[in-house]
C-alpha cells in the first residue's frame, strides 16, 4: 500500500514509526483505506489473555503495555476519520469477545497474578455513524462482577450496529441448513438510548437500495 502521500502529521497523530509493524501502523493504514472506500476494515490486536501463568501475562505489567499500544492509535483513528469527513458515515466498534474477572486468578499456583475469562460484564465502545459521543449505557455492581443496570446482550449490540447502518435486523435473513436465520439469530433489540441512525448506506451508494 502506497502511503507516501500521507502527511507527517498523520504519522505523529498515530505514533507510527517508519518500517516497524505495530497496531498503530495497522490503524494508520486502515484510516487511509477508509478514504478509498472499503466498507469493513478490521484492526485485530491480540495479547489480552492475561491468566498470570508466566511473566508475559502478569496483570501487573502486561495490561499497561498493551493499553498504551492501543489507546493512542484507537483515539487517532477516530480523530483521523473525523478530520477526513468520514466519521459520520462510519461506525467504529471497539471491543473484545469477553471481559476479565474483577478478582485475581491463581492458576496452577503461579507466582504471577492473572484474571480469568468473564462473560458477565465487559465494555465495548462505539463511535461515528450517528452515535452520540460521551454517553455511557449500563453499569456493573460495586465489584464489577454482575450487570447492575441496562444490560446489553451481544445480539443487542449487533442489532444496534445494523440500526446505525440503516438496516432492520428483523427483516434480513439468510438460509442455513434448511432454516431462515435473522442476522441476530432469534433475539436482539436495538439499544433505543442511542440516537436515530444516519442513512449510511444511502450516503455510501448514492441513494441506491441494498
Amino acid at each position: 500500500m502506497d502511503i507516501s502521500s500521507e502527511p507527517a502529521s498523520s504519522h505523529d497523530l498515530y505514533g507510527t514509526e517508519p518500517g516497524q509493524a505495530s497496531f498503530a501502523t495497522t490503524a494508520f493504514w486502515r484510516g487511509a483505506l477508509w478514504n478509498e472506500g472499503p466498507l469493513r476494515p478490521a484492526l485485530p490486536l491480540g495479547g489480552w489473555d492475561h491468566h498470570g501463568t508466566n511473566s508475559r501475562d502478569d496483570i501487573a505489567t502486561a495490561p499497561p503495555a498493551i493499553c498504551a499500544e492501543t489507546n493512542r492509535a484507537s483515539a487517532a483513528l477516530v480523530r483521523d476519520l473525523k478530520e477526513r469527513g468520514l466519521l459520520d458515515t462510519t461506525v467504529v466498534v471497539w471491543g473484545g469477545e469477553f471481559g476479565r474477572t474483577p478478582m485475581n486468578e491463581g492458576r496452577n499456583r503461579s507466582k504471577f497474578i492473572g484474571r480469568d475469562h468473564h462473560p458477565r460484564a465487559f465494555t465495548i465502545w462505539l463511535a461515528g455513524g450517528g452515535v452520540k459521543p460521551g454517553i455511557t449505557i449500563g453499569a456493573t455492581d460495586e465489584l464489577g462482577y454482575n450487570i447492575a443496570s441496562d444490560p446489553i446482550d451481544v445480539r443487542d449490540l449487533h442489532a444496534t450496529v445494523l440500526h446505525l447502518m440503516g438496516l432492520d435486523h428483523t427483516k434480513r435473513t439468510h438460509r442455513f441448513q434448511g432454516r431462515d436465520f435473522r442476522l441476530t439469530d432469534v433475539s436482539g433489540n436495538v439499544v433505543t438510548k442511542l440516537p436515530e441512525p444516519r442513512d449510511l448506506f444511502s450516503t455510501l451508494t448514492g441513494g441506491q437500495s441494498i
